[in-house]
């Protein structure tokens, strides 16, 4: 697995990840417990916004990558 494929793989990962953790906000009736996941959703968000930035550095750097 190339390193290109192997970010775009953890990206994925990351989108369920904030997916997850906003259902669950939006499901809990604990107020500490949804503000506790909303906000750990905004820091994965943040991760997600910073790696889809990487993968288009990788793809403009390195033609190979681009479509994996």
């Amino acid at each position: 697995m190339t390193i290109a494929s192997e970010v775009k793989q953890c990206l994925a990962n990351l989108k369920g990840i904030e997916a997850s953790l906003s259902s669950l906000a939006l499901r809990t009736e604990d107020h500490e417990s949804k503000r506790t996941l909303h906000d750990s959703m905004m820091v994965v968000h943040e991760v997600v916004t910073d790696l889809k930035k990487r993968v288009g550095e990788l793809e403009r750097e390195e033609f190979q990558y681009k479509g994996f």
